[in-house]
């Protein structure tokens, strides 16, 4: 019986620590909300930044070659503008309307947040932590090298 609680202390402990390794660098929140008059989609995802650098890494080689060809000159904007948003914890950059239609772009609570309404009363709302951009630059450089 002792055995049995020590295995279930040690799992226990082995989820916590995952737990603790994926969240590390916060969580991506997508909201999709489209509105029509027959029917609407409603997409809500909440996914572990974490993922994405590691999902990275299972994209095919000649895949992840390709792709770094094609933004080779977009990674260093996007290794600097990473690196300027951590300055700026809480700031608004962009806040249009026109009509009907919102498009706002900000740093909230330390995350990158990009929300738009449109006319027919679509709305999206999406949170990024800025070290995702950080990750994803580091992967296209170090995956392709010569980016």
């Amino acid at each position: 019986m002792l055995l049995l609680a020590k295995a279930a202390l040690g799992m226990s402990t082995l989820v916590a620590a995952a737990g603790l390794y994926v969240f590390n660098e916060g969580v991506i929140r997508v909201d999709i909300d489209q509105h029509r008059s027959d029917s609407g989609s409603h997409i809500h995802l909440w996914v572990p930044a974490a993922l994405v650098s590691t999902g990275m890494h299972l994209v095919p080689r000649r895949q992840m070659l390709h792709t770094a060809e094609r933004v080779r000159p977009y990674v260093p904007v996007l290794r600097e503008i990473a690196k300027e948003l951590r300055k700026y914890p809480d700031a608004e950059f962009v806040d249009v309307s026109s009509g009907t239609d919102h498009v706002r772009v900000a740093m909230s609570g330390g995350k990158l947040r990009i929300d738009a309404v449109s006319e027919d009363g679509d709305v999206v709302h999406l949170s990024v932590p800025p070290e995702v951009l950080s990750d994803v630059a580091y992967q296209l450089e170090s995956q392709a090298p010569g980016v």
